[in-house]
């Protein structure tokens, strides 16, 4: 469920804020082919079902970055800022990968508006995420999140 705010002095008031959970979404073998093809990222654990089945997960994994790409269409499930002209996606202060996610799972984001500091014209905020698989002991990702959005 997506928490919409209405311009910078809304979303300023949010620090510190549970963001909370957004729908699950199915890693695809096509989707991670697709990436594959997109990144030139061919590697035989992503994209080759058969060989994968024998290897270190017993089936293929998505890329990390893959699942890392993927915060920003989960991101936005949680929160939408509306009056404001530019949405930028600033960068990342941190990531880890700490458990692969196998094809045909399902991975949802958890997320925290944990700073929002003011940039010239606009305000930055920091965001910790971790995106979980479904039934996992630990998350497939973990990873801090700087976005801009100018007035």
């Amino acid at each position: 469920m997506s928490l919409t705010v209405n311009g910078l002095d809304e979303l300023k008031k949010l620090a510190g804020s549970d963001l909370g959970t957004s729908e699950w979404i199915e890693v695809t073998q096509e989707r991670i082919d697709t990436f594959a093809d997109a990144t030139g990222d061919h590697q035989w654990i992503h994209v080759d079902p058969e060989r994968a089945k024998d290897g270190p997960f017993g089936a293929p994994i998505a890329h990390g970055y893959l699942t890392l790409s993927l915060f920003i269409p989960l991101f936005t499930e949680l929160l939408d800022v509306q009056g404001v002209t530019t949405k930028v996606n600033y960068g990342l202060n941190k990531v880890r990968f700490p458990s692969p996610v196998k094809v045909g799972s399902r991975i949802r984001l958890v997320g925290k508006l944990t700073e929002v500091e003011e940039v010239a014209g606009g305000v930055q905020i920091t965001v910790d995420g971790a995106i979980e698989i479904e039934g996992g002991a630990k998350p497939a990702a973990v990873l801090q999140s700087l976005s801009r959005f100018y007035a």
